[in-house]
């Protein structure tokens, strides 16, 4: 029996024939493809359920709260300012419930499309390689760029479906079929750029951590650039500085308004240019290493270092740097325009009632939904940082730790002790820091101090998320991922726009965020946050004990 009969026998793909170079380094490809979708289909699965689920979900409140075209034009009205666009994107045909929904909605769907995206490149790519999967693969007769272009195909073909579904779904909410199919496509135009960001990183870095931090970087600071350009527009008209963002670029699609299409070659384009680089640098390192090599290390370890809590954090350095340096930079562009906000909205009672106009003062209230995206950062923070334990335990770094005279509480307790006080960190400095910057604007420091105690107070509301996928790791470990970021998406959307969206107060008023008091326009009161620590001391506490009673889930 010759070597093709044999590989066939055993389902695997035969070696590769003598032939073109091309065809070699794809060997094997369909195989790979079957391989990805069946290894991700229910991450892929939860996303597009999510992201397409969310226009239904906004249109219909959007529908009921400008039911005239009159109430729409008002709309418009308010919409219509730089620092409103800085947040939510350029408020171009703000008169109509498409340019509406995609005021609304756009820039959540896209930047969430995006961080799907990244995960799961980075997920069976650059991760797979870091675990030794991808050399198991490799051995098995396999082209060179085959499980690479499995990736980027089954990814790719993810953003397409959900742009497709997203347009189909809002075409069939009775919008325009026209600006309907450039919603879909700006969207997913938007997850194909970052799918080629994210492929390029998986090469340059050596580990999955640092090509998600990477990846995550530029969309933080790409978001960052269109902001910046959007806040110094006129009205519907954003400045050059937009063009430097590939996020600008998809919201030039202006989807309802003048439906463009050209700007999506930009990102389709910047796509198959950086994956083309991406697999040539594939073709040009050695598997597992990245282009960029890790510096080396010190002879011996430092004191710290040989701890466990040393070690964690030392593993996710990278992670850190990443997180607050993004956390800083939105803290520094939300406290310079808060005074901004407030003087353009605060006479307008629609938007004081989403924002919290109960409050002492406007701007009181300004703050305190701006401090709210504080709680939101941290709580992702919280979510990532914990769910690391688990990315050891199934790469396979936890088992030689705990053969050792390391108990199983003090090696998962110390990385997510990394978890609870990088998160309380991380809410004190982005809250002294978004105070300093609208201090800076008012003549006036003292609010850096408020704003610091402000943001702290959502520290309990963070532990109960970053205890999801504690009780996750314990119970589940291989869902802990998926159905950790599902919740943390879902509390997102209800504490940030869960109003602005007009769903129900009974599920909007109970995710732990909203549940805590959003200082510093509204009195302080120590029950909820009470309840709330005790909550997540119960996640905690069941999901570290689960995890000592149960085997060891690597993944294969």
């Amino acid at each position: 029996m010759n070597a093709s009969a044999t590989a066939a026998s055993l389902g695997r793909p035969a070696s590769p024939a003598t032939g073109s170079a091309p065809r070699a380094d794809l060997h094997g490809l369909p195989h790979m493809l079957r391989f990805v979708v069946a290894r991700n289909w229910l991450r892929l699965l939860v996303w597009a359920v999510v992201l397409v689920g969310m226009i239904p979900l906004v249109y219909e409140s959007q529908r009921a709260a400008f039911p005239t075209q009159a109430s729409r034009e008002a709309y418009a009205r308010i919409a219509d300012t730089p620092s409103v666009a800085a947040l939510t994107g350029t408020p171009y045909a703000a008169n109509t419930l498409g340019g509406i929904l995609v005021l609304k909605i756009w820039m959540t769907l896209a930047l969430s499309l995006a961080l799907a995206t990244i995960f799961l490149v980075t997920r069976n790519g650059r991760a797979d390689e870091e675990g030794g999967r991808a050399e198991l693969l490799r051995a098995n007769s396999l082209g060179l760029h085959a499980y690479t272009v499995a990736n980027y195909l089954v990814v790719g073909a993810f953003d397409l479906v959900v742009g497709a579904a997203i347009a189909l779904t809002a075409a069939a909410l009775t919008l325009p079929v026209g600006g309907s199919l450039v919603l879909g496509g700006s969207l997913a135009a938007v997850g194909l750029f970052f799918l080629g960001v994210s492929a390029l990183f998986g090469q340059l870095a050596s580990t999955g951590r640092g090509a998600n931090g990477w990846s995550t970087a530029v969309l933080g600071a790409v978001f960052v650039l269109r902001a910046v350009g959007d806040l110094n527009g006129t009205g519907t008209a954003p400045s050059w500085v937009s063009w430097l963002s590939p996020i600008g670029w998809g919201q030039a699609m202006r989807p309802y308004g003048e439906n463009r299409w050209w700007p999506a070659l930009l990102l389709v384009g910047g796509a198959a240019l950086l994956c083309a680089i991406a697999l040539r640098l594939e073709g040009r390192r050695d598997l597992g290493a990245g282009v960029l090599a890790d510096r080396a290390g010190a002879p011996r370890a430092g004191g710290f270092l040989t701890s466990p809590f040393g070690l964690a954090v030392r593993e996710q350095r990278g992670l850190l740097v990443g997180w607050f340096a993004g956390s800083i930079t939105l803290a520094i562009l939300y406290g310079s325009v808060a005074t901004a906000i407030a003087n353009l909205l605060g006479s307008n009672p629609v938007f004081a009632a989403y924002i919290g106009g109960h409050t002492s003062t406007f701007v009181n209230a300004i703050l305190g939904w701006l401090v709210l995206l504080n709680g939101i950062i941290a709580s992702a923070f919280g979510v990532q940082t914990a769910l690391q334990a688990r990315s050891e335990e199934a790469a396979g770094y936890a088992e030689p730790q705990l053969a050792g005279s390391i108990s199983r509480l003090r090696w998962s307790g110390s990385r997510l002790l990394v978890a609870a006080l990088g998160s309380a960190l991380l809410l004190a400095v982005s809250g002294f820091v978004m105070g300093a910057a609208y201090g800076a604007s008012t003549s006036d420091f003292s609010p850096a101090w408020t704003l610091t105690g402000a943001s702290l107070a959502y520290w309990p509301a963070v532990l109960v998320s970053a205890g999801v996928p504690v009780l996750l790791f314990g119970l589940v470990p291989r869902l802990a991922g998926v159905l950790s970021w599902s919740y943390l998406s879902a509390m997102a959307i209800l504490s940030f726009a869960g109003t602005l969206f007009g769903l129900p107060s009974w599920l909007v008023d109970h995710t732990p965020l909203t549940a805590t008091p959003r200082l510093p326009g509204v009195a302080f009161d120590g029950v909820p946050l009470a309840i709330l620590a005790g909550v997540a001391v119960v996640l905690w506490t069941v999901g570290l004990v689960a995890f000592r009673r149960r085997d060891l889930a690597v993944d294969a």
